[in-house]
């Protein structure tokens, strides 16, 4: 209630300002220069002035370097920017600045938009699995707590955006490859462009059987976009999209088979047909209204229904989660005298989900039927409402003369759940006398945001301060073991410290961005594990401590044109690196054992110490084209005790091309082929870390063997694919 009081007081004010004259937001017009740099140069660089920290963007040319739905072959190339995945295709989490990696399932801690609404639920968890990367046209990352336009997120934001054709008329594309692994992918997508509006329909389609025992993919999305502009006042966009996923589970495996090359797979899940199984049905519709030339107005009110059928090695669960909500962003600018420009951005975003969850669990007792689950008693059946609620203010002040601008942003974020166990009712389960129902709030978490930039000419400097929080979810709130709520939780909150330049050099060929951060979490939320008294062992999240994040990353870039070379017209190379220091400061907590150990100083988990990704790309007059990528990380530690060093791995990827277009444009065509980890070189893709590691499952291959460790192909593969597209 405070939230709305406060965002319809700041409306209020926005309506009484004096009317400015026509300003242009200086924000996104950049000096008036051709630059020669990588395409995705001018965007990255609007983006970064925009949000006053560091922020990097993947454009349709760098996500088509790779195969664009494997997200961890794009995505994880970038600087500070790790992509696991349990599976082939999915549950995929995006690690940002070393942050988002110590949850077994999904993403947690960062926040992610497909367009302009959340794919991040009001609980905070991200789910990709169901997400159709090809018809994503570019990706922007802001590294670090964004709290202040974006909410909840101590590691960052990751924005997915889809773009209509700008060509007029109507044109049709079929997009085919096929692969190692049984890999059959197709996209078929209609454009339609007039003066005043453009869409698209497109269905997408994925099949294959996987690098790894039972690790099968089946994936079919339908999406249509739609812009359309009603006035010069007003523009409306539409989305909708309705999605299936399956995706076989293999489970994890030892670190001795893993360093073997040996995966027979895990048979804990395989005796249960271990997979994923995901319908969902997003819809959002957004308005852009300018009410002057200087006042204007962002909202776009979205809503997402999500089944989940979920069985592993040790439950069996189902999950109807449906999540809607609002963002809406008054943007107003005036001049406060001749040479100071004020731009002000005041915004709120609510969502609310509401979910019934189960979860049963496997005796493991019963290897002839392996699905038999205990009494109900000891099962779950939970009805959760989650309702998350943020406002923000983000002032830019352009001291026009002097090239100079400060941010100050604040947000106000809330989160509470309230949870009501179905199998509670009574007389439904007789002898049944708990009750796990609760409710909790988390006091309204107070975040700035503070930056000041300089331009000098084609160069930005920008030094930062911001803050972030994560408050636990309504899962991590109770522990179900102990029956008892988890009291003594508190969200972690971090602050981090920035200073960052980019810029164009050698006229403008050559791009580069350097950032240098120190950023402090307090409260850090780890998920841990005890002993059960009733035997066995349970699961919990508790605070257990501080961790100080240091660290340095740069993206730099050069592009090299031959007009006149009949052999090759253009080379563009990049090199991306990261390297961190990330240290428990105040760090003690019972893993296991239960005995409470101080593992203050020691490096922290899952994290590499340096990672680093060089590519080249070459290109003919003849359209031909050959994209080379090696992406490097190092060792990291799985264990709080530093004492399980995993080792790094380099991969090296290709892709050799043909592009076509006719003079009159009326088609086009790209004939490619593809190999990933050429060098045959072991790799993982998903590691059980800090209070995770040392899983265990009933029925496994492995007995009396940790398995925590999910292996990537250990062959090179490849993939070939022809693309088409048909101008009527």
């Amino acid at each position: 209630m405070k939230i709305k009081i406060v965002v319809l007081f700041t409306v209020t004010l926005l309506s009484f300002q004096i009317e400015a004259q026509t300003k242009q937001d200086s924000i996104n017009n950049l000096k008036n220069v051709t630059v020669k740099a990588r395409k995705k140069t001018l965007k990255e660089r609007a983006e970064y002035k925009r949000h006053g920290q560091t922020t990097e963007v993947l454009t349709s040319e760098e996500l088509n370097r790779n195969n664009p739905a494997f997200l961890e072959q794009s995505l994880g190339v970038m600087a500070g920017v790790q992509v696991d995945k349990r599976t082939q295709v999915g549950g995929q989490r995006i690690v940002i600045r070393g942050y988002g990696n110590d949850q077994k399932f999904n993403n947690w801690g960062i926040k992610a938009y497909y367009n302009q609404f959340p794919l991040t639920n009001a609980e905070g968890v991200t789910i990709l699995d169901d997400v159709d990367f090809s018809v994503v046209d570019n990706i922007e990352v802001i590294k670090g707590p964004a709290a202040t336009m974006y909410g909840a997120g101590v590691g960052g934001v990751v924005r997915f955006y889809l773009k209509n054709s700008e060509e007029k008329g109507t044109s049709l594309s079929q997009n085919t490859t096929a692969g190692s692994f049984g890999l059959l992918q197709t996209n078929t997508r209609l454009d339609y462009v007039t003066d005043n509006a453009s869409m698209f329909l497109n269905y997408g389609h994925l099949q294959s059987d996987g690098y790894r025992p039972h690790g099968e993919s089946l994936k079919n999305f339908f999406t249509y976009k739609g812009d359309f502009k009603f006035s010069d006042k007003q523009t409306v966009s539409v989305f909708l999209s309705h999605n299936f996923s399956h995706e076989g589970i293999s489970g994890q495996i030892p670190y001795a088979d893993y360093y073997a090359n040996n995966d027979p797979g895990n048979d804990a899940y395989a005796k249960k047909n271990a997979h994923l199984n995901m319908q969902s049905t997003r819809f959002g519709i957004s308005n852009n209204f300018k009410f002057t030339k200087s006042f204007s107005n962002s909202t776009v009110l979205f809503y997402s229904g999500t089944d989940i059928e979920s069985v592993s090695a040790g439950a069996s669960g189902q999950t109807n989660s449906p999540n809607y909500g609002i963002r809406s962003v008054f943007t107003k600018s005036n001049d406060l005298s001749s040479s100071i420009e004020n731009v002000l951005n005041v915004g709120t975003e609510i969502q609310q989900c509401k979910s019934l969850a189960s979860s049963f669990r496997f005796t493991g007792t019963d290897d002839t039927n392996p699905l038999l689950v205990t009494a109900i008693a000891d099962g779950a059946y939970y009805k959760y409402t989650t309702n998350q609620q943020s406002v923000f203010i983000h002032d830019r002040i352009n001291f026009k003369k002097a090239d100079l601008s400060v941010i100050l942003g604040l947000s106000g974020n809330h989160i509470d759940y309230d949870r009501v166990d179905l199998l509670a009712l009574p007389g439904l389960i007789v002898g049944n006398t708990k009750n796990t129902s609760f409710n909790k709030s988390f006091k309204t978490s107070l975040n700035p945001h503070i930056a000041v930039q300089k331009t000098y000419k084609d160069q930005i400097f920008n030094v930062t301060y911001s803050e972030g929080y994560n408050a636990p979810t309504a899962s991590t709130s109770y522990i179900s073991s102990l029956n008892k709520t988890n009291d003594d939780l508190v969200p972690e909150k971090a602050k981090m410290y920035e200073v960052s330049a980019q810029g164009l050099l050698f006229n403008t060929r050559f791009d580069y961005q350097v950032s240098l951060f120190n950023m402090n979490i307090d409260n850090k939320l780890t998920q841990l594990s005890a002993a059960n008294p009733a035997g066995g062992s349970y699961n919990y999240t508790a605070n257990t401590g501080n961790q100080l994040n240091k660290g340095i990353e740069a993206s730099i870039g050069y592009v090299y044109e031959m007009k006149s070379n009949p052999i090759i017209s253009k080379v563009t190379s990049f090199v991306n690196f990261s390297y961190y220091d990330f240290k428990y400061t105040d760090f003690s907590t019972k893993v296991g054992s239960g005995v409470l150990t101080d593992f203050s100083n020691n490096k922290v988990v899952g994290v590499p110490a340096k990672k680093y990704s060089v590519g080249v790309d070459f290109v003919s007059p003849t359209g031909i084209y050959l994209n080379t990528t090696y992406n490097y990380l190092s060792d990291v530690y799985s264990d709080f005790a530093n004492t399980n060093l995993v080792n790094g791995f380099g991969l090296l990827n290709a892709k050799l091309g043909y592009k076509l277009s006719s003079k009159n444009k009326k088609y086009s065509l790209d004939l490619f082929a593809a190999g990933n980890n050429l060098t045959n070189q072991t790799n993982y893709t998903f590691l059980f870390l800090g209070g995770n590691i040392n899983d265990s499952d009933t029925g496994s291959n492995f007995p009396g063997m940790k398995t925590d460790v999910n292996p990537g192909s250990s062959k090179a593969y490849f993939w070939s694919g022809l693309n088409l597209k048909y101008h009527f």
